[in-house]
């Protein structure tokens, strides 16, 4: 089974050498990695280039933000299934993607997600959120239930079906097409209840209020859109997020980290 993943990679000269080094490391053989370099003013394509591999396909142009980049992306993939790994961030072991490949040999499984970590900017051993996601049901979608998305990995007839990320949305478009999938759903869906992300405090989203409050806006438009709810949904997202500060004692992830 191949697998894709995508990076869209934009002035991350000093953190994207972690995300490359984590694919290269997979134990997982059948895959490539899809990166789109954004014409970056630093040294983002000198560190890609001295990482280039045969597994590696690299487009490096402007773009229009990170999820045009990220549609780039998944049209250039040639996997059976396709995923992200943001530049600023990486797995948390070798064998995550040996473990998204078992969970994909059940031909039914079209969706298969996991937990997330998100670690400090300079010490990534220290963790400040513990994405806890549990299981998918219908019914958790209005109780503001998500997935983390760089965890989520899908058949790439998923996007042909449903397409791609809505670009007008700056922040959010990842939600929006979480809520347009599961809302529509109908095959099996795998949760594996391990860390195998890590992701990097200081992201687009929660650089600061300003782009908290953004967000917020950006999620209740996805919500209405979707047909999800209203305020109730977008407030238990907002309370939820409370308990993965209180509850960042996360089990041990297996392997060395990234």
């Amino acid at each position: 089974m191949k697998i894709s993943v995508v990076t869209a990679v934009y002035q991350s000269e000093d953190t994207v050498a972690d995300a490359l080094a984590s694919v290269a490391r997979q134990t997982h053989q059948d895959l490539e990695h899809v990166i789109v370099e954004g014409a970056s003013p630093d040294g983002s394509l000198a560190v890609i280039e001295r990482a280039a591999h045969d597994r590696m396909r690299l487009i490096s142009e402007p773009d229009g933000g990170i999820y045009d980049a990220l549609n780039k992306g998944i049209r250039l993939a040639t996997g059976d299934v396709l995923g992200f790994l943001h530049s600023d961030d990486f797995f948390a072991h070798s064998d995550v993607l040996s473990r998204i490949a078992n969970a994909f040999a059940d031909p039914e499984v079209e969706a298969v997600f996991s937990d997330l970590d998100y670690v400090a900017r300079e010490d990534t051993s220290r963790i400040i959120r513990h994405w806890n996601t549990g299981p998918f049901h219908p019914d958790r979608l209005k109780a503001g239930w998500m997935p983390a998305h760089p965890t989520l990995y899908l058949r790439r007839g998923v996007y042909s079906r449903i397409g791609g990320f809505d670009d007008s949305f700056r922040i959010a478009a990842d939600y929006d097409f979480i809520l347009r999938y599961f809302s529509q759903i109908e095959a099996k869906t795998v949760y594996i209840p391990e860390v195998l992300y890590k992701m990097r405090m200081g992201g687009v989203s929660n650089r600061n209020l300003g782009r908290i409050m953004q967000k917020m806006r950006e999620d209740y438009r996805a919500i209405r859109r979707n047909d999800m709810g209203g305020l109730a949904t977008l407030a238990m997202k907002t309370v939820s997020k409370l308990g993965q500060f209180v509850n960042r004692a996360a089990p041990p992830s297996r392997g060395s980290g990234g």
